[in-house]
Protein backbone atom coordinates (compact mmCIF):
# COMPACT_ATOMS: atom_id res chain seq x y z
CA UNK A 1 0.00 0.00 0.00
CA UNK A 2 1.38 3.75 -1.01
CA UNK A 3 0.22 7.07 -0.54
CA UNK A 4 -0.69 8.80 -4.15
CA UNK A 5 -1.35 12.33 -4.72
CA UNK A 6 -3.33 12.94 -7.85
CA UNK A 7 -3.43 16.52 -8.92
CA UNK A 8 -5.88 16.90 -12.49
CA UNK A 9 -7.93 19.88 -12.53
CA UNK A 10 -10.57 17.76 -14.47
CA UNK A 11 -13.01 16.14 -11.70
CA UNK A 12 -13.57 13.23 -14.06
CA UNK A 13 -9.72 12.30 -13.99
CA UNK A 14 -9.38 12.76 -10.42
CA UNK A 15 -12.22 10.48 -9.84
CA UNK A 16 -10.96 7.75 -12.32
CA UNK A 17 -7.52 7.72 -10.79
CA UNK A 18 -8.53 7.65 -7.05
CA UNK A 19 -11.17 4.42 -8.21
CA UNK A 20 -8.20 3.06 -10.06
CA UNK A 21 -5.50 3.50 -7.41
CA UNK A 22 -7.96 2.66 -4.31
CA UNK A 23 -8.90 -0.63 -6.02
CA UNK A 24 -5.05 -1.43 -6.21
CA UNK A 25 -4.95 -1.10 -2.14
CA UNK A 26 -3.38 2.70 -2.28
CA UNK A 27 -4.51 5.26 0.14
CA UNK A 28 -4.96 8.22 -2.64
CA UNK A 29 -5.80 11.98 -1.84
CA UNK A 30 -6.43 14.57 -4.68
CA UNK A 31 -5.91 18.20 -5.59
CA UNK A 32 -7.81 20.10 -8.25
CA UNK A 33 -4.51 22.77 -8.47
CA UNK A 34 -0.83 22.54 -8.22
CA UNK A 35 -0.87 25.40 -5.24
CA UNK A 36 -3.20 22.92 -3.19
CA UNK A 37 -1.15 19.96 -4.23
CA UNK A 38 2.11 21.56 -2.91
CA UNK A 39 0.60 22.70 0.10
CA UNK A 40 -0.63 19.29 0.76
CA UNK A 41 2.55 17.85 0.46
CA UNK A 42 4.43 19.77 2.67
CA UNK A 43 2.29 18.62 5.08
CA UNK A 44 2.62 14.85 3.89
CA UNK A 45 4.96 12.71 2.72
CA UNK A 46 3.73 10.95 -0.43
CA UNK A 47 5.07 8.09 -2.01
CA UNK A 48 3.86 8.26 -5.75
CA UNK A 49 2.73 12.22 -7.28
CA UNK A 50 0.35 11.77 -10.27
CA UNK A 51 -0.18 15.17 -11.57
CA UNK A 52 -1.50 16.31 -15.23
CA UNK A 53 0.84 19.29 -16.96
CA UNK A 54 -1.13 22.06 -18.47
CA UNK A 55 -3.13 23.16 -15.29
CA UNK A 56 -4.49 27.22 -14.15
CA UNK A 57 -2.45 28.43 -12.27
CA UNK A 58 0.72 26.30 -11.29
CA UNK A 59 1.67 24.25 -13.85
CA UNK A 60 2.85 20.10 -13.51
CA UNK A 61 6.46 20.70 -14.35
CA UNK A 62 6.55 23.85 -12.02
CA UNK A 63 4.47 21.47 -9.12
CA UNK A 64 7.74 18.98 -10.23
CA UNK A 65 10.21 21.23 -9.22
CA UNK A 66 8.85 21.96 -6.69
CA UNK A 67 8.08 18.59 -4.72
CA UNK A 68 11.36 17.64 -5.88
CA UNK A 69 13.21 20.12 -3.45
CA UNK A 70 11.07 19.07 -0.46
CA UNK A 71 11.30 15.50 -1.04
CA UNK A 72 14.42 14.34 -3.73
CA UNK A 73 13.64 10.87 -4.05
CA UNK A 74 9.53 11.41 -4.40
CA UNK A 75 7.99 9.56 -7.43
CA UNK A 76 6.49 11.83 -9.54
CA UNK A 77 4.48 10.59 -13.47
CA UNK A 78 3.23 13.42 -15.56
CA UNK A 79 0.14 13.02 -17.74
CA UNK A 80 -1.00 15.56 -20.45
CA UNK A 81 -3.13 15.22 -23.46
CA UNK A 82 -0.86 17.75 -25.59
CA UNK A 83 1.89 15.49 -26.48
CA UNK A 84 5.46 17.54 -26.61
CA UNK A 85 8.28 16.53 -27.12
CA UNK A 86 9.56 19.58 -25.08
CA UNK A 87 7.69 19.10 -22.28
CA UNK A 88 8.63 15.39 -22.27
CA UNK A 89 12.42 16.11 -21.94
CA UNK A 90 11.98 19.24 -19.09
CA UNK A 91 9.96 16.22 -17.20
CA UNK A 92 12.74 13.85 -17.61
CA UNK A 93 15.15 16.06 -17.01
CA UNK A 94 13.48 17.62 -13.61
CA UNK A 95 13.18 14.15 -12.42
CA UNK A 96 9.80 12.86 -13.44
CA UNK A 97 10.00 8.88 -13.44
CA UNK A 98 7.70 8.76 -16.39
CA UNK A 99 5.15 11.10 -18.68
CA UNK A 100 2.42 9.99 -20.22
CA UNK A 101 0.23 11.04 -23.13
CA UNK A 102 -3.58 10.74 -22.76
CA UNK A 103 -5.44 8.86 -23.84
CA UNK A 104 -3.48 6.28 -22.14
CA UNK A 105 -4.34 2.23 -21.35
CA UNK A 106 -5.15 1.68 -17.63
CA UNK A 107 -2.82 -1.81 -17.90
CA UNK A 108 0.44 0.81 -19.50
CA UNK A 109 -0.71 3.39 -16.34
CA UNK A 110 -0.61 0.48 -13.83
CA UNK A 111 2.74 -1.08 -14.55
CA UNK A 112 4.47 2.55 -14.29
CA UNK A 113 2.68 3.01 -11.26
CA UNK A 114 4.32 -0.14 -10.03
CA UNK A 115 7.46 0.33 -11.25
CA UNK A 116 7.86 3.69 -9.20
CA UNK A 117 6.34 2.28 -6.09
CA UNK A 118 9.37 -0.80 -6.30
CA UNK A 119 11.71 1.80 -6.91
CA UNK A 120 14.30 2.35 -3.48
CA UNK A 121 17.50 4.41 -3.31
CA UNK A 122 20.04 2.77 -5.45
CA UNK A 123 22.23 -0.07 -3.50
CA UNK A 124 25.51 -0.98 -4.59
CA UNK A 125 25.35 -2.74 -7.75
CA UNK A 126 27.33 -6.27 -6.16
CA UNK A 127 24.90 -9.24 -6.56
CA UNK A 128 24.29 -11.62 -3.80
CA UNK A 129 26.53 -14.80 -4.60
CA UNK A 130 29.03 -12.75 -3.28
CA UNK A 131 31.15 -11.68 -6.89
CA UNK A 132 31.92 -8.04 -7.02
CA UNK A 133 34.51 -8.69 -10.10
CA UNK A 134 30.80 -9.72 -12.01
CA UNK A 135 27.70 -7.87 -12.64
CA UNK A 136 25.05 -10.27 -12.83
CA UNK A 137 22.04 -12.09 -10.82
CA UNK A 138 20.62 -13.41 -13.97
CA UNK A 139 19.67 -17.29 -13.96
CA UNK A 140 22.44 -17.64 -16.10
CA UNK A 141 24.93 -15.70 -14.11
CA UNK A 142 24.10 -17.79 -11.16
CA UNK A 143 25.23 -21.05 -12.77
CA UNK A 144 28.23 -19.72 -13.91
CA UNK A 145 28.85 -18.46 -10.25
CA UNK A 146 27.91 -21.78 -8.61
CA UNK A 147 30.55 -23.51 -11.22
CA UNK A 148 33.22 -21.00 -10.21
CA UNK A 149 33.14 -21.91 -6.21
CA UNK A 150 33.11 -25.57 -7.31
CA UNK A 151 36.43 -25.37 -9.52
CA UNK A 152 38.85 -22.34 -8.23
CA UNK A 153 39.49 -24.56 -4.99
CA UNK A 154 41.18 -27.01 -7.92
CA UNK A 155 43.80 -26.67 -10.17
CA UNK A 156 42.02 -27.98 -13.41
CA UNK A 157 42.91 -25.83 -16.48
CA UNK A 158 39.83 -24.12 -17.53
CA UNK A 159 38.53 -23.21 -20.65
CA UNK A 160 36.29 -19.99 -20.66
CA UNK A 161 34.49 -18.91 -24.19
CA UNK A 162 32.01 -16.96 -25.66
CA UNK A 163 31.63 -13.51 -28.10
CA UNK A 164 33.73 -10.71 -27.40
CA UNK A 165 32.56 -8.14 -24.93
CA UNK A 166 31.25 -10.71 -22.40
CA UNK A 167 33.43 -10.58 -19.49
CA UNK A 168 35.83 -13.83 -19.40
CA UNK A 169 38.57 -11.93 -18.35
CA UNK A 170 36.18 -11.46 -15.40
CA UNK A 171 35.60 -14.96 -15.08
CA UNK A 172 39.02 -16.07 -14.70
CA UNK A 173 39.96 -13.67 -12.23
CA UNK A 174 36.79 -14.92 -10.29
CA UNK A 175 38.70 -17.99 -10.61
CA UNK A 176 41.96 -17.04 -9.50
CA UNK A 177 40.66 -14.90 -6.95
CA UNK A 178 38.94 -17.67 -4.71
CA UNK A 179 41.77 -20.62 -5.21
CA UNK A 180 44.14 -21.71 -3.10
CA UNK A 181 46.93 -19.70 -5.12
CA UNK A 182 44.77 -16.35 -4.82
CA UNK A 183 47.90 -14.41 -3.01
CA UNK A 184 49.85 -15.31 -6.00
CA UNK A 185 50.17 -13.58 -9.23
CA UNK A 186 47.46 -13.45 -12.06
CA UNK A 187 49.17 -13.15 -15.03
CA UNK A 188 47.40 -12.09 -18.22
CA UNK A 189 48.36 -11.94 -22.17
CA UNK A 190 46.04 -11.41 -25.23
CA UNK A 191 47.38 -13.72 -27.92
CA UNK A 192 46.22 -12.06 -30.72
CA UNK A 193 47.69 -8.82 -29.60
CA UNK A 194 51.63 -9.68 -30.06
CA UNK A 195 52.84 -10.35 -33.57
CA UNK A 196 53.48 -13.85 -33.92
CA UNK A 197 57.88 -13.14 -34.12
CA UNK A 198 57.35 -12.08 -30.47
CA UNK A 199 54.93 -14.44 -29.44
CA UNK A 200 56.99 -17.00 -28.05
CA UNK A 201 59.34 -14.83 -26.01
CA UNK A 202 56.73 -13.16 -24.22
CA UNK A 203 55.50 -16.30 -23.10
CA UNK A 204 58.44 -18.43 -22.22
CA UNK A 205 60.91 -15.29 -22.14
CA UNK A 206 64.18 -15.42 -24.04
CA UNK A 207 68.23 -14.96 -23.12
CA UNK A 208 70.67 -12.77 -23.96
CA UNK A 209 71.91 -12.62 -27.52
CA UNK A 210 69.16 -15.51 -28.98
CA UNK A 211 68.02 -12.96 -31.51
CA UNK A 212 68.41 -9.37 -32.98
CA UNK A 213 67.34 -7.08 -30.38
CA UNK A 214 67.79 -9.42 -27.36
CA UNK A 215 69.94 -7.21 -24.70
CA UNK A 216 69.45 -8.92 -21.78
CA UNK A 217 67.54 -11.78 -20.52
CA UNK A 218 63.52 -11.28 -20.39
CA UNK A 219 61.04 -13.74 -17.75
CA UNK A 220 58.35 -14.77 -19.90
CA UNK A 221 54.85 -15.28 -18.84
CA UNK A 222 54.62 -18.87 -17.55
CA UNK A 223 57.47 -18.26 -15.26
CA UNK A 224 56.40 -14.70 -14.05
CA UNK A 225 53.03 -16.76 -13.35
CA UNK A 226 54.76 -19.38 -11.00
CA UNK A 227 52.82 -20.41 -8.14
CA UNK A 228 49.48 -18.54 -9.65
CA UNK A 229 47.27 -18.11 -12.80
CA UNK A 230 48.33 -17.62 -16.47
CA UNK A 231 45.42 -16.27 -18.65
CA UNK A 232 46.03 -16.72 -21.81
CA UNK A 233 43.28 -14.59 -24.10
CA UNK A 234 42.10 -15.07 -27.66
CA UNK A 235 43.85 -18.81 -27.85
CA UNK A 236 42.72 -19.65 -30.81
CA UNK A 237 44.89 -17.09 -32.35
CA UNK A 238 47.93 -19.25 -31.54
CA UNK A 239 50.18 -20.45 -34.34
CA UNK A 240 50.96 -24.31 -34.77
CA UNK A 241 54.23 -23.70 -33.10
CA UNK A 242 53.25 -22.07 -30.15
CA UNK A 243 50.78 -24.66 -29.50
CA UNK A 244 52.57 -27.52 -29.50
CA UNK A 245 55.45 -25.47 -26.96
CA UNK A 246 51.91 -24.79 -25.05
CA UNK A 247 51.11 -28.34 -25.16
CA UNK A 248 54.47 -29.17 -23.68
CA UNK A 249 54.24 -27.08 -20.36
CA UNK A 250 50.56 -28.79 -19.55
CA UNK A 251 52.08 -31.78 -20.00
CA UNK A 252 55.27 -31.58 -18.92
CA UNK A 253 55.50 -28.48 -16.08
CA UNK A 254 58.15 -27.34 -18.50
CA UNK A 255 59.55 -24.91 -21.22
CA UNK A 256 62.78 -23.79 -22.33
CA UNK A 257 62.87 -19.79 -22.90
CA UNK A 258 64.04 -18.65 -26.62
CA UNK A 259 67.77 -19.19 -27.35
CA UNK A 260 68.31 -21.26 -23.93
CA UNK A 261 69.59 -24.74 -24.26
CA UNK A 262 67.82 -25.50 -20.43
CA UNK A 263 64.67 -26.33 -19.87
CA UNK A 264 62.67 -24.70 -16.63
CA UNK A 265 60.09 -26.11 -14.23
CA UNK A 266 56.96 -24.48 -13.59
CA UNK A 267 53.57 -24.59 -11.57
CA UNK A 268 51.06 -22.59 -12.83
CA UNK A 269 47.35 -23.11 -13.47
CA UNK A 270 46.38 -21.77 -16.84
CA UNK A 271 42.94 -20.44 -17.39
CA UNK A 272 42.53 -19.66 -21.18
CA UNK A 273 39.58 -18.20 -23.30
CA UNK A 274 38.13 -17.62 -26.98
CA UNK A 275 35.44 -15.83 -28.76
CA UNK A 276 36.07 -19.08 -31.38
CA UNK A 277 34.64 -22.42 -31.86
CA UNK A 278 37.77 -24.13 -31.41
CA UNK A 279 35.98 -27.28 -32.54
CA UNK A 280 35.56 -26.51 -36.00
CA UNK A 281 39.08 -24.82 -35.48
CA UNK A 282 40.20 -28.64 -34.88
CA UNK A 283 37.99 -29.88 -37.92
CA UNK A 284 39.90 -27.25 -40.18
CA UNK A 285 43.59 -28.14 -38.55
CA UNK A 286 43.93 -24.95 -37.10
CA UNK A 287 44.06 -26.13 -33.42
CA UNK A 288 45.37 -29.02 -31.99
CA UNK A 289 42.81 -31.44 -30.43
CA UNK A 290 45.12 -32.77 -28.04
CA UNK A 291 46.15 -29.60 -26.63
CA UNK A 292 42.15 -28.29 -26.08
CA UNK A 293 41.47 -31.80 -23.94
CA UNK A 294 44.55 -30.24 -22.22
CA UNK A 295 42.99 -26.83 -21.98
CA UNK A 296 38.96 -27.63 -21.40
CA UNK A 297 38.88 -29.63 -18.29
CA UNK A 298 36.51 -27.33 -17.20
CA UNK A 299 34.57 -25.59 -19.93
CA UNK A 300 32.69 -22.39 -18.84
CA UNK A 301 30.30 -20.58 -21.80
CA UNK A 302 29.52 -16.80 -20.67
CA UNK A 303 26.30 -15.66 -22.20
CA UNK A 304 25.82 -13.13 -25.03
CA UNK A 305 24.04 -10.51 -23.11
CA UNK A 306 20.93 -10.76 -25.21
CA UNK A 307 21.02 -13.86 -23.42
CA UNK A 308 20.44 -12.46 -19.81
CA UNK A 309 18.75 -9.14 -20.89
CA UNK A 310 17.41 -9.25 -17.29
CA UNK A 311 20.99 -8.00 -16.00
CA UNK A 312 20.77 -4.80 -17.43
CA UNK A 313 19.78 -2.61 -15.32
CA UNK A 314 22.15 -3.76 -12.79
CA UNK A 315 25.01 -3.20 -15.12
CA UNK A 316 23.68 0.14 -16.34
CA UNK A 317 23.09 0.93 -12.60
CA UNK A 318 26.81 0.12 -12.17
CA UNK A 319 28.26 1.86 -14.98
CA UNK A 320 26.56 5.09 -14.20
CA UNK A 321 28.13 5.43 -10.61
CA UNK A 322 31.52 4.22 -12.28
CA UNK A 323 30.93 6.66 -15.10
CA UNK A 324 29.42 9.73 -13.24
CA UNK A 325 32.48 9.47 -10.82
CA UNK A 326 35.05 9.51 -13.28
CA UNK A 327 33.59 12.33 -15.55
CA UNK A 328 32.75 13.97 -12.58
CA UNK A 329 28.84 14.58 -13.48
CA UNK A 330 26.19 13.97 -11.05
CA UNK A 331 24.18 11.46 -13.37
CA UNK A 332 21.99 9.62 -11.19
CA UNK A 333 19.62 7.40 -13.44
CA UNK A 334 17.85 6.62 -16.64
CA UNK A 335 14.82 7.53 -18.03
CA UNK A 336 12.27 4.80 -18.47
CA UNK A 337 12.03 5.53 -22.33
CA UNK A 338 15.86 4.95 -21.66
CA UNK A 339 15.80 1.93 -20.28
CA UNK A 340 13.33 0.14 -22.68
CA UNK A 341 15.35 1.49 -25.33
CA UNK A 342 18.42 -0.52 -24.12
CA UNK A 343 15.82 -3.42 -22.82
CA UNK A 344 15.09 -4.38 -26.69
CA UNK A 345 18.41 -4.03 -27.88
CA UNK A 346 20.52 -7.16 -28.54
CA UNK A 347 23.98 -5.60 -27.53
CA UNK A 348 25.90 -7.12 -30.74
CA UNK A 349 29.23 -5.83 -28.19
CA UNK A 350 27.54 -7.33 -25.27
CA UNK A 351 28.60 -5.83 -21.86
CA UNK A 352 31.37 -3.70 -23.14
CA UNK A 353 29.18 -2.31 -25.86
CA UNK A 354 27.15 -1.31 -23.11
CA UNK A 355 29.42 0.19 -20.71
CA UNK A 356 30.15 2.43 -23.78
CA UNK A 357 26.65 3.68 -24.59
CA UNK A 358 26.58 4.64 -20.99
CA UNK A 359 30.02 6.22 -20.70
CA UNK A 360 28.97 8.21 -23.72
CA UNK A 361 25.16 9.08 -22.46
CA UNK A 362 27.01 10.20 -19.26
CA UNK A 363 29.78 12.32 -21.23
CA UNK A 364 27.04 13.69 -23.03
CA UNK A 365 24.10 14.46 -20.87
CA UNK A 366 23.71 17.72 -19.15
CA UNK A 367 21.10 17.01 -16.22
CA UNK A 368 21.00 14.36 -13.83
CA UNK A 369 19.33 11.93 -15.75
CA UNK A 370 20.42 10.18 -19.13
CA UNK A 371 17.75 10.49 -21.77
CA UNK A 372 17.09 8.54 -25.29
CA UNK A 373 18.55 11.03 -27.08
CA UNK A 374 21.96 10.64 -25.28
CA UNK A 375 21.66 7.21 -26.22
CA UNK A 376 23.64 5.88 -29.34
CA UNK A 377 23.18 2.42 -30.37
CA UNK A 378 25.01 1.12 -33.36
CA UNK A 379 21.54 -1.08 -34.39
CA UNK A 380 20.03 1.82 -34.74
CA UNK A 381 22.26 3.53 -36.69
CA UNK A 382 22.28 1.44 -39.08
CA UNK A 383 18.62 1.11 -39.53
CA UNK A 384 18.51 4.95 -39.99
CA UNK A 385 21.13 4.06 -43.02
CA UNK A 386 18.64 1.65 -44.32
CA UNK A 387 15.57 4.37 -44.74
CA UNK A 388 17.55 6.51 -45.82
CA UNK A 389 19.83 4.57 -49.07
CA UNK A 390 17.92 1.52 -49.08
CA UNK A 391 16.21 0.58 -52.32
CA UNK A 392 12.77 0.10 -51.24
CA UNK A 393 12.24 3.53 -50.61
CA UNK A 394 8.59 4.61 -50.10
CA UNK A 395 7.00 6.84 -52.36
CA UNK A 396 5.46 10.05 -49.99
CA UNK A 397 1.77 9.40 -51.36
CA UNK A 398 0.30 6.25 -52.31
CA UNK A 399 -0.62 5.81 -56.26
CA UNK A 400 -4.03 6.32 -55.72
CA UNK A 401 -3.88 9.80 -54.19
CA UNK A 402 -3.96 12.08 -57.79
CA UNK A 403 -5.75 15.66 -57.50
CA UNK A 404 -9.36 14.58 -57.96
CA UNK A 405 -9.52 11.97 -54.94
CA UNK A 406 -7.34 14.55 -53.09
CA UNK A 407 -10.35 17.43 -52.84
CA UNK A 408 -12.85 14.63 -52.51
CA UNK A 409 -11.29 13.32 -49.63
CA UNK A 410 -10.13 16.66 -47.86
CA UNK A 411 -6.41 16.65 -46.95
CA UNK A 412 -7.16 15.37 -43.00
CA UNK A 413 -8.24 11.76 -44.75
CA UNK A 414 -5.33 11.70 -47.08
CA UNK A 415 -2.70 12.40 -44.53
CA UNK A 416 -4.12 9.72 -42.26
CA UNK A 417 -3.48 7.05 -44.72
CA UNK A 418 0.27 8.46 -45.30
CA UNK A 419 1.21 8.12 -42.11
CA UNK A 420 -0.68 4.87 -41.67
CA UNK A 421 1.35 3.83 -44.51
CA UNK A 422 4.87 5.06 -43.50
CA UNK A 423 4.23 3.93 -40.13
CA UNK A 424 3.90 0.56 -41.80
CA UNK A 425 6.61 0.82 -43.55
CA UNK A 426 9.20 2.12 -40.39
CA UNK A 427 7.44 -1.45 -38.86
CA UNK A 428 8.85 -3.95 -42.03
CA UNK A 429 12.06 -2.08 -41.84
CA UNK A 430 12.54 -2.47 -38.30
CA UNK A 431 11.31 -6.26 -38.11
CA UNK A 432 7.88 -5.31 -36.33
CA UNK A 433 9.98 -3.51 -33.25
CA UNK A 434 8.09 -0.97 -31.89
CA UNK A 435 11.24 1.22 -30.46
CA UNK A 436 12.85 0.64 -33.56
CA UNK A 437 10.34 2.00 -35.47
CA UNK A 438 9.91 5.05 -33.73
CA UNK A 439 13.68 5.87 -34.06
CA UNK A 440 12.74 5.35 -37.79
CA UNK A 441 10.17 7.80 -37.61
CA UNK A 442 11.72 10.48 -34.77
CA UNK A 443 8.50 9.82 -32.90
CA UNK A 444 8.97 8.99 -29.29
CA UNK A 445 7.56 4.99 -28.44
CA UNK A 446 4.44 6.56 -26.57
CA UNK A 447 3.56 8.48 -29.89
CA UNK A 448 3.77 5.26 -32.14
CA UNK A 449 2.10 3.15 -29.56
CA UNK A 450 -1.26 5.92 -29.99
CA UNK A 451 -0.59 5.81 -33.24
CA UNK A 452 -0.90 2.03 -34.11
CA UNK A 453 -3.88 1.69 -31.73
CA UNK A 454 -5.46 4.91 -33.95
CA UNK A 455 -4.73 3.29 -36.85
CA UNK A 456 -5.57 -0.39 -35.79
CA UNK A 457 -2.26 -1.68 -36.66
CA UNK A 458 -1.09 -5.04 -34.46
Amino acid sequence: MASILVVDDELSMREFLKILLEKEGHLVTTAAEGKTALALAEKQNFNLVISDIRMPGMSGLDLLARLKQLQAEIGVILITAFASPDDAVAAMKNGAFDYITKPFNVEEIKTVIRAVLKKRPQAEAVPASGFPEIIGQSPEMMKIFELIVKIAPTQANVLIYGESGTGKELVAKAIHNRSRVAANPFVPITCSAIPESLLESELFGHVKGSFTGAYADKTGLFQQADQGTAFLDEIGELTPIIQTKLLRVLQEREFMPVGSTKTRQVNVRIIAATNRVLEQEIISGKFREDLYYRLAVVPIRVPPLRERIGDVPLLVEYFLKKYSALLGKDVQTISSYGMEVLMQYDFPGNVRELENIIERGVALESSNIILPESLILSLHRQEKNKLDSGPARMPLFIAAEDEKELFEQGLEEILQRVEKKMILHALDRADHSKMRAADLLKLSFRSLRYKTKKHNID
